[in-house]
């Protein structure tokens, strides 16, 4: 296939073309993203910071939270930014990179939930082992392979990308390069390409779903030899998580399990999965934990004191 490219930027349509929703879509995503960038900031300082969050948990959390962090500043400054611009333009190159780094960052996520799900299945189901296989070597392991998983996923997505020819059109109906519009825009035949997107983003969302959904539904099967205590915490974080792969799994799979084609409703499907799940995700992983609240008081105290000093 050639790779003769007479385009050098794309135009981007944005959201929407009404100027009143541009500003409310500059008002709401601006607090949105500054909140998303806040509150999992926080939630990495915290765990960092603390001496009683060392659990594997709380490391994978850290993880999930600084790509929670990266995952919507691929796209959403951008979106933000061309809000005042008539005509919303973005490089050959820069469209490129930032087709890499949603799926990087947004892949990373997929494979440290589950992680995250193997750690809450060796603690409920194993207990008696915990300590000995979720080591910190194994941990390290683990979220090492989650971060080049990801990184393997995305640069495999771009390549397929970045080698077909563009030598025309160059309108994207969409606010950021996703690769099914610009599937759309090649000067060639796509057939192929667009399989291997679904093998390498549908197939990957719908097989982890697949998998953490069974995983905890052995964890809550095996929750009936727990105490009530026991019962009560582990359902509490496992809720959690469970709400988590919902928020980040469902949209993908809507998105890119089906063949190279573009939808109406694919613009808020993955405006809801860029700005939603890494929004929420320090909301439900705090609010329903204890001791991540304990951990945050505790920061906020020595904070206080040292600045009254």
């Amino acid at each position: 296939m050639g790779t003769k490219n007479n385009v050098t930027e794309f135009v981007l349509f944005g959201l929407f073309q009404s100027r009143e929703m541009q500003y409310v879509c500059f008002v709401v995503f601006s607090l949105f993203h500054v909140l998303t960038i806040l509150g999992n900031l926080l939630v990495v300082i915290t765990i960092n910071a603390s001496k009683t969050l060392k659990a594997p948990m709380y490391f994978f959390l850290s993880h999930l939270s600084f790509a929670d962090m990266c995952y919507p500043s691929a796209t959403t400054p951008k979106m933000i930014a061309d809000t005042f611009v008539e005509r919303k333009t973005i490089s050959f190159n820069g469209c490129m990179t930032q087709l890499f780094s949603a799926h990087f960052f947004g892949g990373t996520e997929i494979f440290l939930l589950t992680a995250m799900a193997y750690d809450r299945y060796v603690a409920i189901c194993r207990p008696l082992h915990y300590t000995t296989i979720m080591g910190q070597w194994k941990c390290g392991l683990l979220a090492g392979a989650s971060w080049v998983a990801g990184f393997l996923h995305s640069i495999l997505q771009t390549l397929l990308t970045v080698q077909l020819p563009f030598c025309g059109p160059n309108e994207i109906d969409n606010f950021f390069c996703d690769v099914h519009p610009l599937l759309k825009l090649a000067c060639a035949d796509t057939y192929v390409v667009g399989l291997i997107v679904v093998a390498n983003s549908g197939m990957i969302s719908l097989v982890s779903f697949i998998i953490l959904i069974i995983s905890y539904v052995v964890i809550l099967l095996n929750l009936r030899r727990q105490s009530s205590e026991g019962r009560r915490k582990a359902l509490s974080t496992c809720g959690s998580h469970i709400i988590t792969v919902i928020l980040v799994l469902v949209p993908p799979m809507f998105m890119y399990i089906r063949p190279s084609t573009t939808l109406a409703a694919d613009k808020l499907v993955i405006l809801f999965n860029i700005v939603m799940p890494p929004l929420l995700n320090p909301l439900i992983y705090t609010l329903r934990n204890s001791e991540v609240k304990n951990a945050m008081r505790k920061l906020f105290r020595v904070q206080g004191s040292t600045g009254e000093k």
